[in-house]
């Protein structure tokens, strides 16, 4: 018989934020894989320490590059393909000798995880199952007591990586947002939102739930680039009232 690959999502950071499934599962695995920057010990693996079963065997990815080489470079997918494609086939060596995977995903699986590429590659040869995650805008709006949709109010998911005028039509045409990905996008972001009346509604989010968390209107933030883990939340139409 073949393993299974479960695909947990960890939640937004808190290990108390784990579903009781991927906790069950992360303990009961053989095998866990997690996803890591060169050098760092993986937030992933971070938030499931107090989880995972002693005992496994852990397959650590590391990326080839993270934000040292531009999405623009042509190099970039050729790369990051050959990447996946190396730990979609280190996955596979255990679910063949029958052995289930716990690979790690922080927030859910299939919001801007990388897990999703892994997922694409190994569902039609192996079983896959997928467990979702709380999502890490929901621990950052909880943690910001920001309530975002009331009513029929429009919420959209932007990565702050478009340009500014498709950033700022998108923003027009919802009522709440949450802007992601921002690094080293957040000047232009900020004139996007003072341009639209936004910027009194915008709140800053790093590392909601986790050690370090910064919560604070986007107004008292520099422009100095944010980490990773940062996004911008803007409430919606209730909001204004």
């Amino acid at each position: 018989m073949t393993g299974t690959l479960h695909i947990l999502g960890i939640g937004p950071g808190d290990p108390e934020l784990i579903t009781l499934r991927a906790a069950r599962l992360l303990a009961a695995a053989p095998v866990f894989a997690c996803f890591a920057k060169r050098g760092r010990p993986g937030n992933a693996r971070t938030i499931a320490t107090p989880h995972l079963n002693p005992a496994a065997e852990e397959l650590r990815f590391e990326y080839p590059f993270t934000t040292d080489l531009p999405v623009e470079d042509p190099r970039y997918p050729a790369e990051m393909a050959a990447f996946y494609d190396a730990c979609a086939s280190r996955i596979a060596s255990h679910l063949e000798a029958g052995r289930n995977v716990a690979l790690l995903c922080e927030g859910d699986p299939f919001l801007y995880g990388s897990a999703m590429y892994l997922f694409d590659r190994l569902r039609a040869a192996h079983r896959v199952e997928v467990t979702p995650g709380i999502t890490a805008m929901a621990g950052c709006w909880s943690r910001a007591g920001l309530p975002m949709v009331h009513g029929d109010d429009i919420l959209a998911i932007l990565p702050a990586t478009m340009p500014a005028a498709e950033l700022a039509d998108a923003l027009r045409r919802c009522d709440a947002a949450v802007v992601m990905k921002l690094g080293r996008n957040l000047p232009k972001l900020r004139a996007v939102l003072a341009e639209l009346g936004l910027t009194g509604r915008a709140v800053y989010a790093e590392r909601g739930t986790m050690p370090g968390e910064v919560i604070l209107p986007l107004a008292e933030r520099d422009d100095s680039p944010a980490p990773y883990f940062s996004l911008v939340l803007i409430q919606g139409r209730q909001g204004q009232r």
